[in-house]
């Protein structure tokens, strides 16, 4: 600590930070050459004293207003991440507790601005003076000093504003809050394409893999079985881009909101039959209507794509919409030692508490069971 505080001198933050309250002199300057002229004004004149002094009135209150803009929290806050090297986040709306800090902080570093700058002024000159014509070591000495006392000085108030800068240009606790707020905003958009694709690709991959392993198993004996797993193979990867088409639009789009479209009562055949395609033995009990909600239609596809990849035997579908919509799929539970460990049952449960409903996943008897509940729209 003490070694650091030897070597300021030799640091450039010093003189980045002594760059930042020289500012304050800067801004400091119309304050003073103001207040010169109305000092003199009312000290020179005796006609119009009342006259004066209201103007002396209105231009203080004026200059009491810059303190307390947004603009200039904004200027102090940009000036501190450039010269301070402080990390502050970007305003959000202004309120009452944050303009009275950042005033104070206002008024603080016009103060020791002019506290720096006046050192400056007085200490270089007479450093020079005293090492100009025929010096004396106790000019020499004196001269010295001031020169260290101003660029220690400056180091330990660029050090303290530095430091003070989160506390009085830092958000409020609104600010933190709506912050806070914005980050989840953002990471539930982000799980949210992340489950789409997981669905969506994660299904279209499984399936085609399947058909493909079928069709390679039965080329020589069953030709035509063979062409239809290839053509249900195109289909499939045509659909699989159409959906990963729309989440990268979704990923492009940062101001829209990522929404799972309805799916048709024909897109859900299409799914079975994908399943079916690929050597899966599907029984579907499905009392739905021509549409089913969009969060359900990916339920059901990872469902079927979880038992497809970990399952043997057939697999029963059951859909139920009455008071509630109910989802179930039922499989032999044969090798679900490892089936947990996945990204499957995490983003069904996530989309399932999203739309406000229950899901339970896990054996039961011989089977393994997922079964959510969704309330009705």
């Amino acid at each position: 600590m003490i070694r650091r505080a030897l070597l300021a001198p030799m640091r450039a933050s010093t003189y980045r930070r002594a760059v930042f309250l020289l500012l304050g002199t800067v801004i400091l300057l119309p304050y003073l050459l103001l207040a010169g002229l109305i000092g003199q004004s009312l000290l020179t004149t005796t006609d119009n004293r009342a006259a004066m002094l209201g103007i002396a009135a209105v231009v203080a209150v004026v200059g009491l207003v810059p303190p307390f803009l947004s603009g200039t929290r904004e200027l102090e806050i940009a000036a501190a991440r450039a010269l301070l090297r402080v990390d502050l986040p970007a305003p959000g709306p202004p309120a009452l507790e944050t303009r009275l800090r950042a005033a104070l902080w206002f008024a603080v570093h016009l103060t020791v601005g002019a506290v720096i700058g006046t050192a400056l002024v007085a200490a270089v000159p007479f450093a020079f003076v005293g090492l100009s014509d025929r010096p004396t070591a106790a000019s020499l000495g004196v001269a010295l000093l001031i020169l260290l006392g101003t660029v220690y000085a400056t180091a330990g108030l660029g050090a303290l504003a530095a430091t003070m800068a989160p506390v009085l240009l830092g958000p409020s606790p609104a600010e933190r809050m709506a912050a806070v707020e914005a980050r989840e905003r953002r990471l539930a958009e982000r799980n949210r394409l992340a489950r789409e694709l997981h669905d969506s690709v994660g299904h279209a991959l499984t399936a085609t893999t399947l058909q493909a392993g079928a069709a390679r198993a039965v080329f020589d004996q069953d030709p035509e079985f063979a062409r239809r797993a290839l053509a249900a193979i195109e289909e499939l990867g045509r659909s699989s881009m159409d959906d990963l088409d729309r989440v990268l639009g979704l990923l492009r789009a940062e101001n829209e909101r990522p929404s799972v479209l309805p799916a048709s009562r024909a897109g859900l055949q299409r799914l079975l039959d994908d399943m079916r395609a690929g050597g899966i033995e599907v029984h579907a009990d499905l009392d739905v209507g021509e549409t089913l909600p969009g969060e359900a239609f990916r339920l059901v596809q990872e469902s079927l794509t979880n038992a497809a990849k970990h399952g043997t035997g057939s697999v029963r579908l059951t859909i139920t919409a009455a008071e509630e919509l109910v989802i179930e799929v039922r499989n032999p539970a044969a090798g679900r030692a490892n089936r947990s460990r996945g990204r499957g049952l995490t983003g069904m449960r996530e989309r399932v508490r999203l739309a406000g409903g229950t899901l339970e996943a896990g054996r039961d008897g011989d089977d393994w069971l997922v079964r959510a509940r969704l309330p009705r729209d």
